[in-house]
């Protein structure tokens, strides 16, 4: 294999690769078409039904260089790992999986820094997690003995493999910080009992996935007001309420008891359409069952008049022209901001939605 410095990336790509939540193969597809011709590749996009990935092939090679630092996972919408993909080993044998592996990657002419294994979001897929973990060191074991891996070294990227099957590998790559935060995009997050209801968990993960660091830093200290309309139960409200926040939680319904015994939340029975705060907030968030287009008229409102700093919302999507939904919800909020000044709208299909996205809204001056 050639001497590679820590610096040098002279791995050559051949596609892009995108995981999602099985059934949503068309989005993904099309948002990696799009994002494709955006940054000048030329060639197609395979996308089967319930696969929970696809792919762009390119017709030309491309240089990794040139692709990774555009392969941020969360430019994709709908796309829970965004990967550029530089080989694809079939036929593997049950027996010595590790050998052609190891083998494409020494062909690829670059060194590794970091080792992961995944595997689409099906049954049938999820079914060799458990080869995957006990794979993942022998495999270590056999590219560092090639001289295809250098683990903790600065400078190199991550080598990614998707296992589909058991007799299929696609071998990518990614440099540090821009793959997803967690293994397939699926986070590990606890939930604990007095959160009140599972949503708790889509608003720690979309803190962690659409905020950056120095944002959730600057936004979610102790003692700022947030508001959160359509609380009940209250999971939403419990997972600012935990992190110091005081709520204002909205519901003509009924809020958990654990929820109000953190002292934290000021419980008012209004619809959450009509209600509106006596002063400024730092935060809304919403999860309302509602059109979208209604939602995102509501939390574009509210960033517009000033009522917050910025938002967290679903987006609750129809079965057909899923992306037809987002991009008039997107056309919606900009009109409405138009005179406001610069603002972040981020989207994205986080692993705890289903038939919806969240997304979050800010003023470019609140955008820390």
């Amino acid at each position: 294999m050639p001497a590679t410095s820590p610096n040098r990336l002279g791995l050559t790509a051949s596609g892009l690769l995108a995981l999602c939540r099985a059934g949503f193969e068309k989005e993904v597809a099309a948002e990696l078409d799009d994002f494709a011709a955006g940054i000048g590749l030329m060639g197609f996009v395979r996308a089967r039904p319930g696969s929970a990935f696809a792919t762009f092939e390119s017709h030309e090679p491309v240089a990794f260089a040139d692709l990774a630092e555009r392969c941020d996972w969360r430019t994709l919408i709908f796309a829970r790992q965004l990967l550029p993909w530089f080989a694809r080993v079939a036929d593997l044998p049950e027996r010595d999986r590790a050998t052609p592996i190891a083998t494409a990657t020494r062909n690829a002419g670059q060194r590794f820094a970091q080792l992961m294994l995944e595997t689409p979001d099906t049954d049938e897929a999820k079914q060799q997690s458990g080869f995957c973990r006990r794979f993942t060191v022998p495999l270590q074991h056999e590219l560092e003995r090639i001289g295809a891996f250098r683990e903790g070294a600065k400078g190199l990227p991550e080598l990614h493999i998707l296992f589909p099957d058991p007799s299929t590998a696609w071998l990518c790559a990614a440099l540090p910080g821009q793959a997803a935060l967690w293994p397939m995009g699926i986070p590990r997050l606890r939930m604990l009992r007095e959160a009140a209801s599972r949503s708790t968990l889509k608003l720690a993960e979309a803190i962690f996935t659409l905020l950056t660091e120095t944002e959730r830093n600057a936004s979610l200290r102790a003692g700022l007001r947030a508001v959160d309309l359509g609380a009940a139960p209250g999971g939403w409200t419990w997972q600012l309420a935990h992190r110091g926040l005081r709520v204002t939680a909205v519901d003509n319904g009924p809020m958990a008891p654990s929820v109000m015994a953190t002292e934290m939340v000021e419980h008012v029975r209004a619809d959450g359409f009509t209600w509106r705060p006596q002063r400024p907030v730092e935060w809304m968030v919403c999860d309302m069952v509602e059109q979208p287009t209604r939602i995102a008229a509501l939390v574009a409102d509210w960033i517009a008049t000033g009522r917050c700093r910025r938002t967290i919302f679903n987006l609750k999507l129809p079965m057909k022209k899923r992306l037809e939904a987002v991009e008039q919800c997107r056309a919606l909020i900009t009109k409405r901001l138009a005179q406001a000044g610069p603002f972040e709208l981020r989207f994205k299909h986080l692993y705890h939605d289903r038939e919806e996205i969240t997304g979050y809204l800010a003023l470019r001056t609140a955008a820390v």
